[in-house]
């Protein structure tokens, strides 16, 4: 007689950090300041992408932020360098905003 052995479903540390960053905007907001403090810059704008997604997308924030998807996903690229402007509309789209912090 043979068993079939149903696999076992994993989730992945992204999908895992979507659904976190979904679930818990204090998540993201911690989560972007870690990056903010230790990351580099190709590491922030993976970060706000993954963010982007959890809200939505990117095409979902192009219309929230009236920015071009193509430019948004160029922005958001390791190589992106978006303007402050950006930047800020991006961050107000996902219910956030950039702000300073003393040491």
């Amino acid at each position: 007689m043979t068993r079939k052995i149903k696999a076992a479903t994993s989730r992945g540390h992204d999908e895992a950090t979507l659904e976190s960053l979904c679930k818990d905007p204090e998540f993201a907001v911690e989560y972007l300041n870690g990056v903010l403090e230790d990351g580099s810059e190709e590491e922030l704008m993976v970060a706000l992408r993954r963010v982007a997604e959890a809200f939505g997308g990117i095409p979902k924030l192009a219309d929230k932020t009236k920015l071009n998807p193509t430019t948004l996903y160029r922005t958001l690229s390791r190589k992106g360098n978006p303007e402050i402007r950006s930047m800020t509309a991006m961050l107000r789209a996902m219910g956030l905003r950039l702000a300073v912090r003393p040491l």
